[in-house]
């Protein structure tokens, strides 16, 4: 990385060495563990039934799967990395990215606060996500009545 924010790349669909030169955001080059390349936040529909927050516990019963609520809505947070993601957290098909990375913006984010942190809930086990339900629902143990 020079001080223009530039970054040599290999053009990883041309034949030998050819390289091109791409412009990366200032808060990009000071994030060390391409952190928005490490996970897929879903939106889902948001959970107001018993029957919803029994499904969402199937879900966080799953690993790497947590779910969150934060200013924009609810959102399954599936913790997976990229499979191009390079050497350094630097993008090997930077130019041929499908349009979510293009569109990302990152006037806020997980580099500023994590989503944990910056969520209104945040549920990464069943034990967790089930104490809340045991808060939010009077008659949670009903639940298992719907399906008799």
């Amino acid at each position: 990385m020079n001080a223009k924010n530039t970054i040599k790349l290999k053009d990883v669909t041309a034949a030998g060495s050819v390289s091109s030169t791409i412009t990366i955001d200032k808060k990009c080059t000071k994030c060390t563990q391409s952190i928005c390349c490490v996970s897929i936040n879903q939106p889902i529909k948001a959970p107001k039934s018993r029957e919803d927050f029994d499904h969402l516990l199937w879900q966080v019963s799953h690993e790497n799967i947590s779910v969150f609520k934060d200013s924009d809505g609810w959102f399954l947070l599936i913790a997976t990395r990229c499979s191009h993601l390079g050497e350094g957290g630097v993008c090997n098909i930077y130019d041929q990215r499908p349009w979510v990375c293009r569109d990302y913006k990152n006037d806020f984010c997980e580099f500023d606060e994590s989503i944990e942190a910056a969520s209104t809930y945040f549920f990464s086990s069943y034990l967790q996500l089930e104490e809340y339900c045991r808060k939010r629902f009077k008659n949670w143990e009903k639940r298992f009545e719907l399906f008799s």
